[in-house]
């Protein structure tokens, strides 16, 4: 496999819906396009056999050896499907850094593992991370599980991020309303209100006309 460099991978996000709800009809299942990434290709057939009797039809087998992330980004799949079955350290951790480079659902099967690994892939975004080799009957149920795990990791994500955005505007507002009110000799509601015309007047959030007000005091000299 090709050496991945992590600093030269764009991370792409997909909005929640584009990921299927496994609790929907076959129907939606059908839809899913699968990625599968094996360096054995005797292996690989065998995983697109099963896939395709679970009724999993878009299927893409990725070249093991190549460069993985350009592959993966080129199919586009909804989730990516990988089997190891006895990786050293050293693959794995090369599998690690494209997991982290991908915004996707990853389901990886290998063999054996210890904890450490276990731990790594968990930190590396791999939404199942399956001990004892991959088996037909198992495929449904870890794609399922890994979509679910990488749904509720999302979410938590954007919460989190939706969270500090939020604390982040509510600092800039309080200083830049300070501010006015030291310029302009006001008091704390007529300084929210003039941010909130200045925001309405230029179409732009608050926060950002607030952030903008400290900073321009920062250039002066002001804060």
């Amino acid at each position: 496999m090709a050496t991945a460099d992590p600093s030269k991978f764009k991370l792409r996000h997909y909005p929640l819906s584009r990921f299927v709800d496994c609790e929907d009809a076959a129907v939606q299942r059908s839809a899913m396009r699968i990625a599968i990434i094996d360096t054995s290709t005797t292996r690989a057939a065998i995983i697109s056999e099963g896939l395709k009797e679970a009724g999993l039809d878009d299927l893409v087998v990725i070249d093991g050896h190549g460069p993985l992330v350009a592959q993966i980004e080129a199919a586009n799949p909804e989730v990516v499907l990988i089997n190891l079955e006895n990786p050293s350290r050293d693959m794995l951790e090369e599998y690690f850094v494209v997991s982290r480079a991908l915004a996707r659902p990853i389901a990886m099967f290998v063999d054996q593992s210890n904890p450490e690994a276990t731990a790594a892939a968990v930190d590396a975004g791999v939404s199942a991370y399956i001990i004892d080799g991959l088996s037909k009957q198992r495929i449904m149920p870890v794609i399922d599980l890994a979509v679910r795990r990488f749904n509720a990791f999302s979410r938590l994500q954007a919460e989190l991020h939706e969270a500090k955005s939020a604390l982040a505007d509510r600092a800039a507002i309080d200083k830049a309303k300070a501010l006015l009110m030291k310029k302009r000799g006001i008091d704390e509601p007529a300084a929210y209100a003039a941010l909130r015309k200045a925001a309405m007047d230029s179409g732009r959030r608050i926060g950002d006309v607030a952030d903008a007000i400290v900073t321009a005091a920062r250039l002066m000299g002001d804060l």
